[in-house]
């Protein structure tokens, strides 16, 4: 079974990859959908080179037991020790296959609240400015990287007086709670969080994805810390399911 070690772990690999890029959309968890070409490249390219090192260890598994045959007592105790050695590495080795099973068998869900309890003092000062104008008609549907660009840099206020719709899952800080979405650049280990204070509302569960209807309410200076997160006053909410892609691009 040790022979055949670095092609089952390759084999699990590549059938993980594709079990979330090709068979399914779950890589929207822990990427961002333009990668997908290229896990599914890398999936099918490890699945080969597991299927080629099985046929490769298969070959080889007759010439072994020859030599194995052949050796005198003194040689087999050294060839043990060899043995030994390299199954420990082995045994190493095989913990590679747990997350690959994990991946295969039950992917981790998305991202929560737990990683968007950050601290976001990174949105202040980053450049006030003009943003175009709003769509006509209320409300606006808008994604929560939109909302809070235009509410702490927005120099002219375009948000006033509008209707806003937003989709997200709710975290909570004592009292209040706030509608996040974690911002994705490539992957979720880049992901930081991006969030709002729901005002007027009574919070759902924590983790549950809600769509909230509302209208701005300004806060603090433009660009400052004071103005993060932003206030929404809301008027009414709903609970939806997780979107098939639960980040956004930042």
């Amino acid at each position: 079974m040790r022979r055949y070690g670095q092609a089952l772990v390759l084999i699990l690999c590549g059938a993980a990859v594709l079990r979330i890029s090709l068979f399914s959309e779950l890589y929207l968890r822990y990427v961002q959908p333009g990668l997908r070409p290229y896990l599914i490249a890398s999936g099918a390219l490890l699945l080969v080179l597991g299927l080629v090192a099985a046929v490769v260890a298969a070959r080889s598994a007759g010439d072994a037991a020859a030599d194995a045959e052949d050796a005198d007592h003194m040689h087999e105790q050294d060839h043990h020790g060899e043995d030994h050695d390299h199954s420990q590495g082995l045994s190493v080795a095989w913990l590679l296959t747990v997350p690959a099973l994990v991946l295969l068998l039950l992917p981790p869900p998305a991202l929560g609240s737990y990683s968007a309890d950050r601290a976001a003092s990174e949105y202040a000062a980053q450049g006030i400015g003009t943003f175009p104008a709003l769509p006509k008609g209320d409300p606006v549907d808008l994604t929560l990287a939109e909302f809070t660009s235009r509410a702490m840099y927005d120099s002219g206020r375009t948000l006033t007086g509008r209707t806003i719709r937003m989709t997200g899952f709710v975290t909570k800080d004592g009292d209040a709670w706030h509608l996040t979405r974690l911002l994705m650049s490539c992957c979720a280990a880049d992901a930081r969080p991006g969030k709002i204070e729901i005002r007027g509302l009574d919070a759902p569960p924590t983790d549950a994805w809600v769509t909230v209807t509302g209208t701005w309410r300004p806060k603090g200076k433009l660009g400052s810390e004071e103005a993060w997160p932003p206030v929404l006053d809301g008027t009414s909410s709903k609970r939806v399911r997780q979107p098939e892609n639960p980040y956004e691009k930042r």
